[in-house]
């Protein structure tokens, strides 16, 4: 096996090797041309791919998760298709979108209605494989800690200013540089296996503290700015609307459930 680490490959040319199980990390790849490149099944996870041309491709039996902007199939712009679809499937999502404070309190009902349905059904697992990964994704259990993580910093960090907003449970995304220091003051412990209870009496607080966000903001409130944090961190500490705070907020809530039932899918499959 050759391994290049921390060398400079710049118009490097390819031509007739074998590149199967190559892993590419942390690799600047921007301007590079494939021709004539088998690509089956290959994965591609936390990659940037802005302003990619793909002429001539055969694209078939492919799944693409994640945010999506102007692509056009055949000179048809897909998003707005997408979006359409996704929004036929699952009729609360469009509230997810709301504009009035009311709208914003509905939203919340529906997510702790969910979500509620979703640990309901994860309980009735094998405890064990509720720390299982199913595809290389977080486990049941990481994707609650993730959410304990992003309610911590987007809502008692940005929203509210607290000077300790993190519970050490709480769960930072992956990062493909394994050697970048996290944000500072970011619980990190990875290898924590803490049970079902443990985790949903604090993911329980923290969205009792997000219901008591909510509970107090008017029409004109949403349209306030936050207080810049006061410490360096995660998220950067600047001023934003609280209505896009709560958005964002809204916006994991929403996928990371769809991400937990498809999972929850599989494990319920692989039992049975």
């Amino acid at each position: 096996m050759v391994e290049f680490s921390n060398e400079d490959l710049t118009g490097s040319r390819f031509q007739r090797v074998d590149l199967t199980g190559s892993r590419f990390q942390l690799a600047r790849l921007g301007g590079v041309k494939f021709r004539g490149c088998a690509f089956g099944s290959t994965r591609f996870r936390i990659v940037e791919m802005d302003d990619v041309t793909m002429r001539g491709v055969e694209l078939n039996n492919v799944e693409i998760s994640g945010d999506i902007g102007n692509l056009r199939i055949n000179g048809v712009e897909v998003g707005p298709l997408v979006e359409a679809e996704l929004d036929r499937r699952y009729p609360e999502r469009p509230r997810m979108r709301p504009t009035d404070a009311a709208g914003f309190r509905e939203a919340w009902d529906i997510l702790e209605h969910l979500w509620g349905g979703t640990v309901e059904r994860a309980g009735r697992l094998d405890p064990t494989l509720l720390d299982e990964s199913v595809d290389g994704e977080w486990s049941f259990l990481q994707t609650l800690r993730h959410l304990v993580l992003v309610t911590d910093g987007w809502i008692r960090r940005t929203v509210l200013d607290l000077p300790s907003p993190w519970h050490p449970l709480g769960l930072p995304w992956d990062d493909p540089d394994e050697t970048r220091s996290l944000p500072e003051g970011l619980p990190r412990d990875r290898e924590a296996r803490p049970t079902l209870d443990t985790v949903l009496q604090v993911r329980r607080d923290r969205m009792a503290t997000v219901r008591s966000v909510i509970a107090g903001i008017t029409d004109q409130s949403l349209d306030s700015e936050t207080e810049p944090a006061r410490t360096p961190g995660w998220p950067e500490p600047r001023s934003r609307r609280l209505r896009t705070v709560l958005l964002h907020l809204f916006h994991e809530e929403w996928e990371h459930r769809l991400y937990a039932e498809r999972d929850l899918d599989a494990l319920e499959a692989h039992r049975s």
